[in-house]
């Protein structure tokens, strides 16, 4: 049992993983893109302005990927788009900003809101960046902010985190010794 409360752990685990953890730039021309999605099936209510897709949906919007069993997108008056993605696991990955590598994340429900630039990942819900692993119940990943914060929503789990050490700097290249072929063996004092 947790002295200072869960509510105590899973914020001080979130001032951790911000010392700790690189900040995950997100991908930032992303949110001038258009957003694509394909499926199986799709239903639109021009009326409601509601879309649905079903069947092996996949959204991308630049170097964002989503797939997932279903999406249900929303959009408002001013224009922006409100994605509630479901499946078994629905899969998350977008580009680092100005670094190699991606952010992954996987949730049953993912919900993606462009006003705010948020991703929110509900039950099963797991992010990675790197060799970082960061579960809990519910994860949410603003890619304008670079930050994300992970819950114990029900307060009977826990927030997990697993942080690899980064290396301070690259190590230095060692000289390497020429190789030469040779069929006969140096005598003492002898340099090839």
């Amino acid at each position: 049992m947790d002295p200072f409360g869960n509510k105590y752990a899973v914020t001080l685990l979130y001032f951790g993983l911000m010392l700790c953890v690189p900040a995950a730039y997100a991908e930032r021309a992303d949110r001038d893109k258009p957003i694509n999605i394909e499926a199986n099936q799709l239903t639109v209510d021009d009326a409601r302005q509601v879309s649905v897709f079903e069947g092996k949906v996949q959204l991308t919007q630049g170097t964002i990927i989503m797939n997932a069993d279903k999406i249900v997108v929303v959009q408002d008056k001013e224009g922006f788009k409100h994605g509630t993605a479901t499946g078994q696991l629905v899969y998350f990955r977008q580009k680092r900003d100005n670094f190699d590598g991606y952010v992954e994340g996987y949730g049953e429900r993912v919900e993606y809101n462009t006003k705010t630039t948020t991703i929110d990942f509900f039950n099963q819900a797991r992010m990675k960046q790197d060799q970082d692993d960061v579960r809990g119940e519910h994860i949410t990943y603003n890619s304008k902010t670079e930050i994300f914060q992970v819950n114990s929503t029900s307060g009977k789990g826990r927030a997990r985190a697993i942080i690899q050490p980064k290396s301070k700097a690259p190590a230095a290249a060692s000289e390497s010794l020429p190789i030469t072929s040779t069929t006969a063996l140096p005598q003492p004092g002898e340099h090839q």
